[in-house]
């Protein structure tokens, strides 16, 4: 196990914590745009939640992003592009996107027939973000691509988890946590220090999102997947990448026909993960 690689692995999980939990403070007393009722939507059970954890992932991880030891100056502006743009995207479709256009299908479709909709502008806004995030990290044209459309494709489908309470999150941790122990074992410590960042900043959150309290969003569930897919292209060799990639790709279109909620609670093992924490139904939230 490289000394280095854990060095930067651990700082990185104590400043994406630490600055997460930082950011959802001052953004609860001080949302970054409007005010509290502007983040204010209803849950899976017609609750009011905030948006604002979304936004204090963004700002967490990329502070951690901005100061944590071991990044080269490349890979430290591809972190903060991937979470910055990736987040920002996804604060804007979280404020003023409308419900009448999902998925890609929808979004696509509505595009050519002349409808810019919220969510079309994300998705090619995050695809670009990918692009470029990937360009600063890679040289080969087709690395370039390979990588660009895992940092996009990630970002997607993480969003796609984020319908449950505690459940991106648990993803995120699922996917990253090996991704962070592989990077710390192959001595790799600018993947490492990528890698941490979404876990430790998710991990801090992880209890206001079980609580329903709050919930990431487009803005933080984007920005969690773009980082963990940054993660990925410095972790993994073409094979692994553009294993990951398949896998990204055929959850993605599998969602344009099947319910996640719905496989999820058909399935004993992952039902059981995803109510871990969870509060029961019956239960009042915690204020």
């Amino acid at each position: 196990m490289a000394r280095r690689a854990l060095v930067g692995a651990l700082a990185g999980v104590a400043l994406g914590a630490v600055a997460a939990r930082a950011a959802y403070a001052a953004f609860r007393r001080r949302p970054p745009i409007g005010d509290a009722e502007t983040w204010n939507r209803t849950n899976h059970r017609g609750e009011p939640i905030t948006l604002l954890e979304g936004p204090a992932f963004v700002a967490g991880a990329g502070a951690a992003a901005a100061v944590v030891p071991g990044l080269p100056a490349r890979v430290r502006a591809a972190a903060l592009l991937a979470a910055a743009g990736a987040g920002g995207l996804g604060a804007y479709d979280d404020l003023y996107g409308v419900t009448s256009s999902k998925g890609f299908r929808g979004h696509l479709g509505a595009l050519a027939k002349g409808e810019v909709t919220s969510g079309a502008v994300k998705i090619i806004g995050i695809g670009v973000t990918g692009l470029a995030a990937a360009a600063l990290t890679s040289r080969c044209p087709a690395d370039i691509a390979v990588n660009g459309a895992l940092v996009a494709g990630s970002a997607n489908l993480a969003n796609l988890f984020d319908l449950r309470p505690g459940r991106a999150i648990k993803v995120g941790l699922i996917c990253g946590a090996p991704l962070l122990a592989a990077s710390v074992l192959g001595d790799a410590p600018a993947a490492a220090a990528v890698a941490s960042l979404p876990v430790g900043a998710a991990a801090a959150l992880l209890p206001e999102d079980l609580g329903e309290r709050a919930m990431l969003g487009d803005a933080g569930a984007n920005a969690l997947g773009a980082l963990l897919g940054l993660a990925a292209t410095l972790t993994l060799g073409r094979p692994g990448r553009l294993a990951v990639l398949g896998t990204v790709v055929a959850l993605t279109a599998a969602s344009e026909k099947i319910s996640f909620t719905r496989v999820i609670a058909g399935n004993r093992v992952l039902n059981r993960i995803d109510m871990l924490g969870r509060r029961p139904v019956e239960q009042a939230p915690v204020h």
